[in-house]
């Protein structure tokens, strides 16, 4: 039993040098208990590791390992309690988490499932909506999707508290008392002598939270992990109606919601709290005894919930309707008071998806006529979508210098390749920085306008190491045969216009035949978008048609890149969920 496995006492390494604190219940070899299969535990808000002890004493596995965590700010993890830089940095944690048990245990994520409780529910459900991870099976615990705030207008207000406080100032402390949680007076005493339990959460948590919970709840058709969620029917807390829309809108082959009558929030420790660990058990060797992963989405395109969308918002409105009489009038404004604005002038001379578009947002220097143009360029270029932009400007540097350095020797020049790079200023800003590493760079695109501009960007900056020619990134035979062969590729904003997965395919499968064995692939995704209707409702590309965009999942991304022949290494994205940036080995 769970009595004889070893507890131990480890760290795990964030990228930005925070080490957190996390328990480790590992089976005895000697005892055949060896099998490569884990289960990772977050715990729920204020909470720690500590407290989920006798829910895996309960649970009984003899052959799992099993991992839980202290979040950064909770528990013996450091930093201010209930405080993390943002919602995303715990989601990235998650992620970094996971990565370093797989590495450090020997454990293949296929082999892992997550059990998640509250918030920790939350965050998890996000990265996985996210990042796409490649995880056996999820159980959700009561997932604080909607926390129940009792007061009216209780999220504007905490708005306005974070905007006059800042992110380090802004806390609030939680209503919530032990008896709110359980029915079990032990339990409850537990809870409340508990002296690593916090009460307070930074209110930049918990808003990133909601937000991240309603993107998520709105898109949970990109989450097939096979899924079980346990809610309490009489949840203090949170809300279980927020539960039930994320259960039915999950793409989850399998999926089971359990809504145990009369419990409160704290199902894993309730008075009958048996029933749910024994649901959750039944779930989870269920899971491990099964052995038919979801079938990749390479013909997402064709079929599955963004072909439906994509469908959707290529069939015009009708024009009385409110929403076509809406973005009728939005597209007025952009045609009249708009053109007042720089941007908004060569979005419709060149496309709002072209490269010099792309290049402006880059600059973020709002210009127009008059003082009411150039007001009206300021709000252009803050819009999420050109906000989330400029982060991924940020994010593909960073995983192009990363790139680099895993291709550089001693005696080598790295070589880049850019297959449709636009005017290519996230890479140009690279090597202008760039230091102690010999570099070259061929920056391929179709525009010959976006070639002049990308050329004149290069000589401004005293680039010689860098030569702009024209390309076809579509063309697989051409891409396989360019000279000389590249140690780095970048596929940066492309696919995410072209809804043809057979196109991308063909594209990836010339950029790997490019690559040798062990050659990176940076590419960047938009699995999400929140304003994808009003795009297609409102704004012309490159062919000055309507820019209507499917959107690919990340896994489905993911999935093309892998049928290529590539292993992904690591992922960046926005803290909106709209922009990710990956890294790729090629394949042997």
């Amino acid at each position: 039993m769970m009595s004889e496995i070893r507890e131990q006492e480890l760290a795990a390494p964030m990228s930005d040098g925070v080490e957190l604190f996390y328990r480790a219940w590992l089976p005895d070899a000697a005892r055949g208990g060896a099998s490569g299969k884990a289960v990772i535990a977050f715990h729920r808000g204020h909470e720690h590791s500590g407290r989920l002890r006798d829910v895996i004493e309960s649970l009984g596995f003899e052959d799992v390992a099993v991992f839980a965590w202290d979040a950064r700010g909770h528990g013996r993890s450091p930093g201010a309690r209930g405080f993390a830089p943002s919602f995303g940095r715990m989601v990235e944690d998650v992620d970094e988490f996971v990565a370093h048990v797989c590495a450090a245990h020997g454990i293949e994520p296929v082999n892992v499932i997550i059990l998640a409780h509250s918030v920790g529910a939350v965050t998890v459900t996000t990265w996985i909506h996210d990042y796409a991870p490649r995880i056996r099976a999820l159980v959700l615990a009561t997932p604080a999707l909607r926390v129940k705030l009792y007061v009216p207008f209780a999220i504007a207000g905490l708005r306005l508290m974070l905007k006059l406080r800042g992110p380090e100032r802004a806390f609030v402390k939680s209503y919530v008392k032990s008896k709110m949680l359980t029915h079990d007076p032990e339990q409850a005493r537990r809870y409340d002598e508990d002296e690593l339990i916090a009460k307070g959460i930074a209110v930049n948590i918990l808003l990133g939270m909601h937000d991240a919970a309603t993107r998520v709840i709105e898109d949970a058709g990109a989450i097939r992990v096979p899924t079980l969620l346990v809610a309490g029917g009489a949840d203090w807390v949170v809300k279980v109606d927020s539960q039930r829309a994320l259960f039915d809108r999950l793409g989850s082959p399998r999926k089971i919601m359990r809504v145990f009558d009369g419990m409160y929030h704290d199902v894993l420790h309730e008075k009958d709290r048996h029933l749910v660990l024994a649901e959750i058990r039944e779930f989870v060797e269920g899971e491990f005894r099964r052995a038919d992963p979801p079938l990749p989405l390479l013909d997402a395109h064709r079929q599955g919930f963004t072909r439906r969308e994509y469908d959707h918002l290529s069939r015009p409105l009708p024009l009385l309707s409110p929403k076509g009489f809406f973005f009728a009038c939005q597209r007025l404004g952009m045609k009249t008071l708009g053109r007042l604005s720089r941007g908004v002038r060569l979005g419709y001379a060149t496309g709002f998806d072209s490269g010099q578009t792309l290049d402006y947002v880059y600059e973020n220097r709002p210009r127009g006529a008059l003082v009411v143009g150039k007001l009206i360029d300021w709000f252009y270029l803050n819009s999420v979508g050109w906000k989330g932009i400029r982060i991924r400007k940020v994010n593909l540097e960073k995983q192009l210098v990363r790139a680099i350095g895993s291709a550089a020797t001693a005696d080598q020049p790295v070589h880049i390749l850019d297959v449709a790079t636009g005017v290519g200023r996230y890479i140009l800003d690279v090597l202008r920085t760039l230091e102690g590493v010999e570099v070259s760079a061929c920056l391929r695109d179709y525009t010959e306008e976006n070639l002049v501009v990308g050329r004149r960007v290069a000589q401004e900056m005293g680039l010689e190491n860098v030569v702009f020619e024209h390309g076809d990134a579509f063309d697989g035979a051409a891409l396989a045969a360019v000279e000389p062969r590249p140690d780095v590729v970048v596929v940066s904003g492309l696919y995410e216009l072209f809804p043809d997965n057979d196109m991308v395919l063909a594209s990836l499968r010339g950029v790997a035949s490019a690559l040798d064995a062990g050659g990176r692939l940076v590419y960047t995704g938009q699995p999400w978008h929140p304003q994808v209707e009003m795009i297609a409702r409102t704004l012309p590309n490159r062919e000055g048609k309507p820019w209507i965009m499917r959107r690919r999942t990340q896994e489905e991304m993911d999935d093309l890149v892998r049928a290529a022949g590539f292993t992904k290494l690591g992922m960046r994205i926005d803290e909106y969920g709209i922009f990710t940036v990956s890294i790729a080995e090629r394949r042997a």
